[in-house]
């Protein structure tokens, strides 16, 4: 639906007359209710509960399988919390998550969409234990050689979304993505409040001023109609639709809809509906106090896209400039893992994370069923912890790690085999990454006060990070250890000295 400028503006506020229907709920948790210190306790933001993956007997089940998940958001809402100076509270905490958000020097795969990597080493957390440490790494695509992109902005303007680190951070989010397009690209922009209009035709990248400009002139105020703007936005997409091109939607919001459709379970029917269309969605997420994070999750994994949330300018430059490929362009759709112990070397195992993405053993093979989708550039890290079998030997193969993916927009599936072998190795003589990656993985079970977190400190997460940071290109992993300090100090924690690890 067109409208004029001015008509647009109207119905857009509308029902601004009642206020701005932000909702008011107690901080949801996912278990008990609580105000975090920071924000008043009649603002409401929303995690789905989380229920930590427990050791599990290979005698009873000695395949694990889970479908990959790309979602950086859970570390960027880590890192606002802990700089507003609060500790997030535990279901905000998605540990594959936070592993996923940092760089890893995996290397590119010689053919194929993806490279694989396993590494086995001690775990820090339990003495006699190992870590299995698998890494997959998306083919990398330089800026010239992305397909052209067929991109929806579909903007939450509702009065949620008035704050300087919602709608005034996305506008400028958003401008640094048309920078990076050009006159093969077309943009489209749908906004909503308590009405939905397009704002913007699609138009081609190359007409920045105009873009940025229809963006500029974006205002919050009234209810949030999300369920129609998906609608709408889908709509536009479809217009220019091209299967040569990146067909997608960026949804960028608070999440708080309350008009229309607003039960997740009728907007998961909604997106999966609109997704068999060949038209991704990425969620970008903004703001505090209200953030439905579960929602706009839950869109994401049901709209074969992945969800960030941005906190601040660099970490949209990290989503939309530096990782733009990722983000935006899919190389492998319905990505699943499985893992298969040998009970001669592993007696019991328990996967770190990704409790949202586990499947049947079944649906491995099973390619009616929706995974995860792997952008260019994207890794993607899994880490399991073992406890070895009485007769468990060095050098051998400790599991048998297979992957099925199908190409972008569905068809024949592919499958790669790889084995992990145990080389013996001190935790010293591990990898930056493998190490690393078991710091992140330690601080997300210290900060959900996890059963699972055995002898982690933050003095040892601290350290174990700092001393696998010396490959870091972007200065994310010494932030870590910042963050980590930082969490510390909230805890009441003595750091002391650092040790090198």
């Amino acid at each position: 639906m067109r409208h004029s400028p001015a008509l647009l503006a109207l119905l857009l506020a509308l029902p601004a007359c009642l206020g701005s229907a932000k909702r008011v709920t107690a901080y949801h948790t996912g278990g008990a209710m609580a105000a975090p210190p920071y924000l008043d306790a009649t603002a409401g933001e929303s995690y789905a509960p989380i229920s930590e993956n427990a050791m599990v007997a290979v005698a009873d089940a000695p395949r694990s399988t889970f479908a990959i998940d790309v979602d950086t958001a859970a570390m960027s809402n880590v890192r606002r919390f802990l700089e507003d100076g609060a500790l997030p509270p535990a279901d905000a905490v998605r540990i594959e998550e936070m592993i996923n958000y940092f760089d890893y020097a995996y290397p590119d795969p010689e053919s194929g969409p993806f490279a694989v990597i396993t590494e086995v080493g001690p775990s820090p957390f339990h003495p006699g234990r190992t870590l299995l440490h698998v890494g997959l790494q998306g083919k990398r695509m330089a800026a010239a050689e992305l397909p052209p992109r067929n991109l929806v902005f579909l903007v939450d303007t509702s009065g949620s979304m008035h704050d300087p680190n919602k709608l005034p951070l996305v506008k400028q989010a958003l401008g640094l993505l048309v920078e990076q397009l050009d006159a093969r690209d077309r943009v489209g922009i749908v906004a909503y409040a308590g009405g939905v209009g397009v704002v913007l035709e699609p138009t081609t990248g190359d007409q920045r001023d105009t873009i940025i400009g229809a963006l500029a002139n974006l205002e919050a105020g009234g209810s949030t109609h999300g369920s129609g703007g998906i609608t709408a936005a889908y709509a536009l997409a479809r217009e220019h639709l091209d299967p040569q091109a990146i067909n997608r939607v960026i949804l960028v919001t608070d999440g708080d809809f309350n008009v229309g459709i607003s039960d997740e379970g009728e907007l998961v029917k909604l997106i999966e509906k609109e997704r068999a269309g060949g038209i991704a969605l990425t969620v970008l997420g903004f703001g505090t106090g209200n953030l439905a994070d579960s929602r706009m999750e839950k869109l994401a994994d049901h709209g074969n896209g992945n969800y960030g949330y941005i906190d601040d300018l660099a970490e949209a430059k990290k989503l939309l400039v530096e990782e733009a490929g990722g983000t935006l362009v899919t190389i492998a759709q319905d990505v699943k893992v499985q893992v298969e112990l040998d009970p001669a070397q592993v007696e019991s195992y328990r996967l770190i994370g990704y409790e949202n993405r586990l499947l049947a053993d079944e649906d491995f093979r099973d390619d009616g069923k929706d995974a995860g989708e792997l952008g260019a550039g994207h890794s993607v890290t899994a880490i399991y912890e073992l406890v070895p079998a009485k007769t468990a030997s060095r050098g051998a193969a400790v599991a048998t790690v297979r992957l099925r993916w199908q190409p972008p927009g569905g068809g024949e599936a592919t499958e790669l085999v790889t084995d992990a072998v145990d080389a013996g190795a001190d935790l010293g003589s591990t990898s930056h990454d493998f190490r690393f990656a078991a710091a992140v993985a330690g601080f997300g079970m210290l900060l959900r006060g996890s059963d699972h977190a055995g002898d982690a400190t933050w003095t040892g997460v601290r350290d174990l990070a700092r001393g696998a940071a010396d490959a870091d290109r972007s200065g994310r992993r010494l932030q870590l250890v910042s963050l980590i300090e930082t969490a510390a100090r909230l805890s009441g924690a003595d750091l002391g000295p650092t040790v090198a690890r």
